[in-house]
This record gives C-alpha cells, sequence and structure tokens, in this order.
C-alpha cells in the first residue's frame, strides 16, 4: 500500500471516529507499520490537521469534552451533568468520572480545563449517551447525578437541591443506592428528606 494510500485511509478514519487511539489505528492499518503510524500521526500533529487529546488520543474536533472516552470506563458527570439536565445555571468545565487510575484534578484539553476525579468500578453506572452539539456523550442520568454529588462532597444549594429532588425517580435512586454501604445510603436519604 502507498504511503498517500495509507494518509488518505487514516484522514477518512479520523473523519468517521470522534476520537482516535493509536491502539484503534494499529488495527485499522496493520500492526506491521506501527512506526509508520507514528511517523504519519506526528506529521499530521505538525500539520495542525489533527489535535492530541490525551497521550495516546487524537482527534479533529475541537470539543474537550472527547476526552471522556480517552478513560473509559468513564462518563460526564457532577456539576457538568447538572448544566446538561438544565439543573446548573453556571457555566461548567467537563467533569470526567473514571474508574481508571489517573492523576485526578485540572488537565488542559484544546485550551479548556477539564476535571478527573476518579471513581471505585463498582460505582461506574447510571448513565447514558445523550447527544450534546455533533457527540453522543455518556452523561451520568439525574438520579446518578444527585448521588454523586453527595459521594463527591459537593455543594448543592438549596434550590438546585429542591429542583433536582422534584425530578428524581425514587424507584431508580434506591436500586442504585443498593451498591453503596449503608451509612451512604443513608446520607443520601437523609438528604432527601430535609428539603
Amino acid at each position: 500500500m502507498g504511503k498517500i494510500k495509507y494518509i488518505n485511509k487514516i484522514r477518512k478514519f479520523f473523519k468517521e471516529s470522534p476520537v482516535v487511539s493509536i491502539t484503534s489505528l494499529k488495527k485499522f492499518i496493520g500492526k506491521k507499520n506501527n512506526d509508520y503510524i507514528y511517523l504519519i500521526i506526528n506529521n499530521l500533529l505538525k500539520k495542525v490537521e489533527i489535535k492530541r487529546i490525551t497521550k495516546g488520543y487524537y482527534t479533529i474536533h475541537e470539543d474537550p469534552s472527547l476526552a471522556v472516552f480517552c478513560f473509559k470506563p468513564s462518563y460526564l458527570g457532577l456539576q457538568d451533568a447538572l448544566s446538561f439536565h438544565e439543573l446548573w445555571e453556571q457555566e461548567t468545565n467537563p467533569i470526567i468520572i473514571t474508574s481508571r487510575k489517573v492523576r485526578r484534578g485540572i488537565r488542559k484539553i484544546f485550551l479548556h480545563n477539564i476535571i478527573l476525579k476518579n471513581i471505585n468500578s463498582k460505582y461506574v453506572f447510571g448513565f447514558n449517551y445523550e447527544k450534546q452539539g455533533d457527540f453522543y456523550f455518556p452523561y451520568s442520568d439525574m438520579e446518578k447525578t444527585f448521588i454523586d454529588m453527595i459521594y463527591f462532597k459537593q455543594y448543592l444549594d438549596k434550590e438546585t437541591k429542591e429542583n433536582i429532588v422534584k425530578k428524581l425517580d425514587r424507584k431508580k435512586l434506591n436500586s442504585y443506592l443498593k451498591a453503596y454501604p449503608k451509612i451512604f445510603r443513608r446520607r443520601v436519604l437523609n438528604l432527601l428528606k430535609s428539603k
């Protein structure tokens, strides 16, 4: 396969995938061409045809929320999810909750801040793929967002809490809480009562 054909194939792959990993490129092109893949990636980066999200992950897009696909299993949550569910007025940075062992805290992606938080893998549930802009992102649902706000000790003002509580599916919330220790369950349920 000629070099031009490779580059065109890779460009097409980037157009079809919001996020491209080195691993997926190796599968796509064939493992025999590892060195060549890195060379192409470096050339595309220099030409600013692609952007590096984080180590081994690239995109042709500008959306910092795409980083959620680099830390799987993961989802967008907390204030970011509250914003998505139209329960938070303030602008928020993408907040990625992952069970991967990664450095927590703020990272810069495309000149924007994203926030990474770690969670035990048994608590990675309660999210749906929702359309935001051009992509479908994994956002925590209302019930999991409420639980996570308490789990990560995030401040909830009275009005926001009341709005969340009005929209909660109690049955779903109770089924989610079964995954957590009793003491934490009680804390969440007590907060629900203290409107």
